[in-house]
């Protein structure tokens, strides 16, 4: 299991925007979120950890972790 602190997702809007970025390079990931501390967990993902964090930087959810 992969886990990113993301400080920027903070709504709704962020978490739908950060599912699409990752299973959109990576459709087998699970995603479960916790908005509140600002986590999200993947599980069962192929892409690696750094072109996860990539991609998810490049969306404007730079990882803190």
């Amino acid at each position: 299991m992969l886990e990113f602190k993301l400080p920027d997702m903070t709504c709704g809007h962020c978490v739908a925007t950060v599912t699409k970025t990752i299973q959109t390079l990576d459709p087998a990931a699970k995603l479960e979120f916790d908005r509140d501390a600002r986590l999200v967990r993947i599980s069962e993902a192929t892409a690696s950890r750094e072109a996860l964090a990539a991609a998810l930087s490049e969306e404007g959810y730079p990882p803190a972790n």
